[in-house]
């Protein structure tokens, strides 16, 4: 991930150019996962919880419902509108919220429930990302069972075993196998699209399903079932929250540039394909995606298929660790290790605890779930819910940031409203089926992300209210105490007072460095921040400096770096004759109001696991001293 919106080039010479070398890439990584869905998404409409008729009257309906769905929720509100709300180039919820609520402060007023409806989708995505691997590789090789029956009791082992290998690559990164993304996708969308062609030929009258008329009279013929069918429908747009947050690994155009040009055309070729199979042999719902292929191609297409599913697994996997990085800068999740698989990209990163807790949680799925319909039923409820939220963001873009006329925001508004809250209805009748499970995982990790941004809240004001001020304290213990060579780093979340670390080593130790750096690292809510605007240093006297390093929620907070770059307070910094000396929090119970004792437990069970500052701020292992205080919140 670079720091500049990679679609222009500086010149603009080469715009054409790059803007198709990125639509390529946007179609692997962005597109994998709406790409994966005509595995499942038309089968589970006739066949999933809630059947339909086979009959010529339900399939034109469902594949109107289906064509519409992309073009209002993905073409007209992702691709033509949400992509505009960029925070410099990135999106997703996250992003979208740090956008707001940096733009909100001086001209709106600000409400509580924003944030966490931002933070709720952040949640959510959690779930999605778990789902997602598990239902997108068991699809595809259930396909083998469709090729010959008595393959069927290999079709678990066989996903679990690619699961394992697609989550132990991780560490390794995955920036030589991206660029294989974009043409195998690409290769796959192109059989999606001659299979369905093929199959319309046989019945070209399934094209006018795309009249939003038979969407209509679906309802009309068979409202509840129609309401209920939307429950399965929404699975052919599942992934199109994806491409909001991907936005700034290929930028707003070559996003829609992709989606208008090949996935959108490829997608309903198969789609309106599967339908005319269905018109003309019922007996092929057991797989219509598999059995639109010839039989000599079946056995193809199942590895084809299978490798399109550990594509958009990779993709949600890496936003997965993505989202993980922007909440963790934003101070929503304590620090964790995060690691970077290349030199050159900034995105290429991953985390450990994320990874194998995901392939725990997808394993315990594939098992618990079995198949492909079983898992579609847990499948939407993470998405509608995303996309309800998004929506909700959007209704605050476009009055408190863009400001457009009611007459044109409130009808658009109205129409994502009914659209989204009709989807997310219509899944909450798949809960006893499946659906419990993302609400499970999105409550779960609302109630961490919430409880420890609450906790370092609360933790950072019992701190600052026990500070000294520091001028008190330059004044009276610059004199007394003995000073020592070398330059002594004391790192504190306030950018005022004096840290406790400095007050516990003058009070043991008795000395003091000749140079002493009070420094705080502030992550703002912008995505980048230019070398330019890193560093505030402020000359405090007698040797004494305060440092505040800002950094974006994307960026890494290498601090002896950004120190060594500094040339305004005093000689320049070698490491070998700097000391970092950092504080340790240790809670205890108290009666203050604060939060409700369990949520403490949980705060201090997350404080006590939180990576250390010294690897996250990339400090020299030899060079840290670690103080310990007590804390009450």
């Amino acid at each position: 991930m670079s720091e500049s919106n990679p679609e222009f080039s500086e010149d603009g010479s080469h715009r054409d150019r790059n803007i198709a070398k990125l639509a390529l890439g946007a179609i692997g990584v962005v597109y994998g996962d709406i790409g994966t869905s005509p595995l499942y998404a038309f089968r589970e409409t006739f066949a999933g919880h809630h059947p339909l008729s086979l009959d010529r009257i339900h399939i034109m309906g469902v594949l109107s419902l289906i064509f519409w769905s992309m073009m209002l929720v993905v073409t007209i509100k992702y691709i033509i509108i949400l992509t505009r709300a960029d925070n410099n180039g990135e999106g997703g919820s996250l992003a979208l919220l740090a956008l707001i609520s940096r733009r909100a402060r001086s001209n709106m007023p600000w409400t509580r429930g924003i944030v966490l409806l931002g933070v709720f989708a952040c949640a959510l995505f959690y779930g999605d990302s778990m789902i997602t691997p598990a239902i997108s590789v068991l699809s595809a090789v259930e396909g083998l069972a469709v090729v010959e029956g008595s393959l069927a009791p290999l079709v678990i082992p066989i996903a679990i075993f690619i699961l394992i290998g697609l989550f132990a690559i991780q560490r390794f990164g995955t920036a030589r196998v991206g660029a294989l993304f974009g043409p195998i996708i690409l290769v796959y969308f192109t059989i999606l699209a001659v299979l369905g062609t093929l199959s319309i030929m046989q019945d070209p009258g399934i094209l006018l399903a795309l009249n939003p008329w038979y969407a209509f009279n679906f309802f009309m013929i068979d409202g509840w079932a129609a309401f209920l069918a939307l429950g399965s429908v929404v699975l052919a747009v599942t992934g199109a929250e994806a491409l909001y947050a991907d936005m700034g690994h290929f930028g707003r155009k070559p996003i829609g540039l992709s989606w208008m040009a090949i996935v959108l055309p490829a997608l309903m070729l198969n789609y309106l394909g599967q339908g005319a199979l269905l018109a003309s042999d019922p007996s092929a719902i057991s797989s219509p995606f598999y059995m639109l292929a010839p039989e000599w191609f079946r056995l193809p297409m199942v590895f084809v298929a299978t490798m399109a599913t550990i594509i958009a697994s990779q993709a949600v996997i890496s936003g997965a660790f993505s989202v993980t990085q922007q909440a963790i800068q934003l101070g929503f999740i304590p620090r964790l290790k995060i690691t970077h698989t290349s030199a050159s990209s900034m995105g290429q990163i991953y985390i450990p605890v994320i990874n194998w807790a995901l392939l725990s949680m997808v394993i315990l799925l594939v098992l618990i779930f079995e198949n492909s319909s079983n898992l579609a039923a847990a499948y939407g409820i993470a998405v509608t819910g995303a996309m309800l939220i998004d929506t909700c963001l959007l209704a605050v873009v476009l009055f408190g940031l863009w400001k457009w006329k009611p007459w044109l925001a409130i009808p658009l508004l109205a129409v994502f409203f009914v659209v989204d809250i009709a989807y997310f209805a219509a899944n909450l009748t798949k809960v006893p089926y499946g659906g419990w499970f993302p609400l499970l995982i999105g409550v779960i990790a609302f109630t961490l992300l919430t409880t420890w941004a609450k906790g370092r809240t609360l933790l950072r004001g019992r701190m600052r209210e026990a500070a000294m001020p520091v001028q008190v304290f330059v004044k009276s213990a610059a004199g007394s105490a003995t000073r020592v060579p070398g330059t002594a780093v004391f790192m504190t979340t306030a950018p005022e007072g004096v840290p406790h670390a400095l007050l516990h080593n003058l009070k043991h130790n008795k000395v003091l460095h000749e140079r002493i750096v009070l420094l705080t690292v502030m992550i703002l809510d912008q995505p980048f921040v230019p070398d330019s605007q890193r560093s505030a240093v402020e000359d405090l006297g007698s040797g004494f400096y305060r440092v505040i390093l800002r950094y974006g929620f994307m960026q890494d907070s290498d601090v002896p770096l950004a120190l060594e770059k500094l040339t305004v307070c005093g000689p320049p910094f070698r490491m070998i004759e700097t000391s970092f000396f950092l504080a340790r929090q240790t809670l205890l119970t108290s009666k203050t109001p604060g939060m409700a004792p369990w949520r403490e437990k949980i705060f201090a069970w997350m404080l006590r696991n939180a990576e250390s500052a010294m690897q996250f701020f990339r400090l020299p292992t030899n060079r840290v001293v670690e103080l310990g205080s007590q804390v009450e919140i």
